[in-house]
C-alpha cells in the first residue's frame, strides 16, 4: 500500500480531476459554465453525467470547451462507472495523439442523485487512471432555498456534503437570511473541515474550485491546511456529530509508523467498517521516508500513496482526518492502538 515510486514528481505529472456534485437543481451547470468562461479554467476537459434520454447539460456546455464527454442515461456512481473509466482513458489517449487540444485538468459534473464516493474510488482502482490522473477535490453545491429540506430528507444530499472539500451555497439571494444561517450551521456540523462560500450570480472565484489538492511534492504548510481543512487539534480530537449520524474527527500520532504497521491498521479498519468510512485523508510519518506520506481513501479503497519531498513545517506528527458514518473517534483510536500494540505478527 505504501510503495511509492521515485523519480519524477508523482503529483505534478498527473492530471487533476475536480468533481462537481450537488443535489438536483443546485446549479451545477450554471457554476460550470461560469467557471469555464474564466481564463483560469482554460485548457479544461469536461465530463458530464446526466440521467435521462436527452443530454441537455452537455449541449449547454459544448459551446464553451471542445473537450466535452457525455455519460448519459445512467448514474456515474453505478451503471456508468465503467463508462467513466473509459471516458478518462479515451480523453488521455486523444490528448496524447493530438486529436483534441491539450488539457491541463478535468472537471466531472455528476448527476444530482450521484453518490460521489464511487466516483472518487474510480480514480484509485484502474491502474492506467492512477498513472495519469489524480483527484484534486470534490466541490458540492447546496441549494440555498431547498438545501435544508434536502439535507433533512435526502441521504444523497448529506453524503455529497459530507465528502466535500469545498461547499458552495447557491441561490442565497433568493432565500431568507435566517434560513441561510441555519443551513450554514447544518453544513458545518456535517463537514466542519470543508471551506464554504456562497455563489454570486451562480459563480465563485476559480481558485476556490480549482486550487484544492496538493499539486506538487514540495508544499507549504498553507497548502496542507487548504487540503486537510483547518487544524483539528483545537477540537480536542473529539467528534463533530449531528443528526445525520456522520462524525468528523482527527487522529494525531507523535511517533513514526513502521510501514507494515500502518498498512495493517488501515487493512483492519477497512475490513471491519469500510462502508462507513466516507472519507479519510492525511499525512503519515513513516519510518525512513524523507517526507510525509499522503493518504487519501474513500470507504474500502485508498489512492496509491505519495511521499512528499519534505515536511511542510516543523510539525512531523501523523494527522489523519476521518469523516465517518456511525463510527466514533474512540473506536478508530482504539483500533489503531490495538494494532500498533500487536504489530504485524
Amino acid at each position: 500500500m505504501l510503495s511509492v515510486s521515485s523519480g519524477r514528481d508523482p503529483l505534478r505529472s498527473r492530471i487533476p480531476v475536480t468533481v462537481i456534485t450537488g443535489f438536483l437543481g443546485s446549479g451545477k451547470t450554471t457554476l460550470l459554465n461560469a467557471l469555464l468562461a474564466r481564463p483560469e479554467a482554460a485548457n479544461t476537459a469536461v465530463i458530464i453525467n446526466e440521467y435521462g434520454e436527452v443530454g441537455v447539460d452537455h449541449d449547454l456546455v459544448q459551446g464553451i470547451t471542445e473537450s466535452v464527454t457525455l455519460l448519459d442515461n445512467g448514474c456515474v456512481c453505478c451503471v456508468l462507472r465503467g463508462d467513466l473509466e473509459q471516458a478518462l482513458r479515451d480523453l488521455f489517449l486523444a490528448r496524447r495523439a493530438g486529436e483534441i487540444s491539450s488539457f491541463d485538468r478535468v472537471i466531472l459534473e455528476t448527476t444530482g442523485l450521484a453518490d460521489p464516493a464511487p466516483v472518487m474510488q474510480t480514480l484509485s482502482t484502474d491502474p492506467p487512471l492512477v498513472e495519469h490522473y489524480r483527484l484534486d477535490g470534490v466541490i458540492t453545491l447546496v441549494d440555498g432555498v431547498q438545501g435544508s429540506a434536502q439535507l433533512a430528507g435526502m441521504p444523497e444530499a448529506v453524503k455529497q456534503a459530507a465528502v466535500a472539500d469545498r461547499i458552495v451555497i447557491t441561490k442565497s439571494d433568493l432565500a431568507d437570511p435566517q434560513a441561510i444561517d441555519a443551513l450554514i450551521r447544518d453544513l458545518r456540523q456535517i463537514n466542519p473541515t470543508a471551506r464554504l462560500q456562497s455563489a454570486v450570480a451562480g459563480a465563485v472565484e476559480p481558485e476556490f474550485v480549482l486550487a484544492v489538492g496538493l499539486d506538487r511534492a514540495r508544499v507549504q504548510p498553507e497548502a496542507v491546511d487548504r487540503w486537510l481543512g483547518p487544524a483539528q487539534e483545537a477540537h480536542g480530537g473529539h467528534d463533530h456529530n449531528h443528526t445525520h449520524n456522520i462524525s468528523t474527527f482527527t487522529l494525531w500520532f507523535d511517533r513514526p509508523f513502521e510501514r507494515a504497521v500502518f498498512e495493517r491498521c488501515i487493512e483492519v479498519l477497512t475490513s471491519l467498517r469500510g462502508a462507513d468510512l466516507l472519507r479519510v485523508k492525511g499525512l503519515v510519518n513513516v519510518t525512513d521516508e524523507p517526507g510525509p506520506v499522503v493518504i487519501q481513501g474513500v470507504q474500502h479503497l485508498f489512492h496509491p500513496p505519495v511521499t512528499l519531498a519534505a515536511w511542510p513545517g516543523n510539525d512531523r506528527r501523523t494527522r489523519l482526518v476521518f469523516i465517518t458514518r456511525g463510527i466514533r473517534h474512540e473506536t478508530v483510536a482504539g483500533l489503531f492502538a490495538a494494532v500498533m500494540a500487536v504489530g504485524t505478527i
